[in-house]
C-alpha cells in the first residue's frame, strides 16, 4: 500500500469495468484471428470478399452491442480498413459467380446488385471493360446487362448452390465448388464474351497464404534501390505468378520458387496482371 503505482493497479484490477473491456479487447481479437484463420485454411476465391467482409461488420456490430461499445469509432476502422484493401474484382467477380444469385419475387435467380454500392457497381463496368478486348468491350456491356436482367435458369442456379457438410470442420460448403464454371461454360455459353472474362476472373483466389515467401529474394530486390513502386509491383507480380502457378511446380529451394515465379509473372497471366494492376496484395 505504500508503493502509488501498485495502489493504482490494485484500484485497477479491483474494478469490475476493467475486467469488462479486458474481455471486450480480448473478444475482438479472437475474432479477427479467427476469421483469418478461416481464410487462410479455405483459401476463399475473391467473390467471397464483399459477403466476407458483410460478416465482419455484422460480427463487429454484435460484439459491440455484447459489450456496450460505440459503433461509431469501430465502424470507422472497419471502413478505413476496407477502403484500403477493396479493388473492383471483388466486386465484379462478386456479380459474376453464379453461387450469389439472389432469387427475386418472380422466382429468377439475379446477380446481387442490390448488396453493391453506386460506385462498387460502375467498378463492376469498368474492370470488365478494361479486361476485355477493344473490339468486345461494347458486347461485354451488352451481355452483363442481359447477366443482369435475365440472371440463371433457378434449377441450375439452386443446382450450383447446393451445400454439404464437411465431414472435417462439420461446417456447411458448396457441394461442388466447379459447377460454377460448369454453369458458365455450358448453360451460359450465349455470353460468350462475359463467359472469357467469367471462368477466369471467379476462380481467383483471395489470398497468397499457400504461398510461404523467401524475404531474401525481395530484400535483394531492394538493395538494387529500386523505387518503392517497382518493389510493390515486384510482391504484386510474385503474388500473381505464386496464385496461378505454385501448385502445379515444384521447386528444389525457397529462392528459386521465389525467382522462378518473378519469372513467370510477365507470361501468361496478363489478365491477373491487369485484375491487379492497381491493387494492394489481398
Amino acid at each position: 500500500m505504500e508503493d502509488t503505482l501498485a495502489r493504482e493497479v490494485a484500484g485497477m484490477v479491483q474494478n469490475e469495468g476493467f475486467w469488462n473491456e479486458l474481455e471486450a479487447v480480448y473478444s475482438a481479437v479472437k475474432l479477427v484471428r479467427g476469421m483469418v484463420h478461416d481464410a487462410e485454411a479455405e483459401r476463399p476465391l475473391i467473390g467471397r470478399c464483399l459477403p466476407l467482409w458483410e460478416e465482419l461488420r455484422s460480427k463487429v456490430k454484435e460484439w459491440c452491442e455484447k459489450f456496450n461499445i460505440v459503433e461509431g469509432p469501430v465502424e470507422k476502422i472497419v471502413e478505413k480498413r476496407f477502403r484500403k484493401n477493396y479493388h473492383p474484382a471483388w466486386a465484379a467477380a462478386f456479380i459474376l459467380d453464379p453461387l450469389y444469385l439472389i432469387k427475386d419475387a418472380s422466382g429468377k435467380y439475379l446477380p446481387p446488385y442490390k448488396c453493391l454500392t453506386r460506385e462498387q457497381e460502375k467498378d463492376v463496368d469498368k474492370l470488365l471493360t478494361r479486361l476485355a478486348s477493344r473490339e468486345e468491350a461494347h458486347v461485354v456491356l451488352m451481355e452483363l446487362m442481359k447477366w443482369r436482367s435475365d440472371g440463371l435458369d433457378p434449377l441450375y442456379a439452386q443446382a450450383v448452390q447446393m451445400k454439404q457438410r464437411d465431414p472435417v470442420t462439420g461446417k456447411m460448403k458448396v457441394a461442388n465448388p466447379l459447377s460454377s464454371r460448369l454453369v458458365w461454360e455450358t448453360c451460359l455459353s450465349e455470353f460468350k464474351s462475359l463467359g472469357k472474362i467469367a471462368v477466369r476472373l471467379i476462380f481467383l483466389h483471395a489470398t497468397s497464404c499457400g504461398f510461404k515467401s523467401n524475404w531474401s529474394f525481395m530484400r535483394k530486390f531492394s538493395a538494387n534501390k529500386q523505387s518503392r513502386v517497382a518493389l510493390e509491383r515486384a510482391q504484386k507480380m510474385i503474388y500473381i505468378a505464386a496464385h496461378a502457378k505454385l501448385e502445379r511446380r515444384d521447386f528444389s529451394s525457397e529462392e528459386e520458387k521465389d525467382a522462378e515465379l518473378f519469372a513467370m509473372s510477365g507470361s501468361e497471366d496478363g489478365m491477373l496482371a491487369e485484375v491487379y494492376a492497381d491493387a494492394p496484395l489481398v
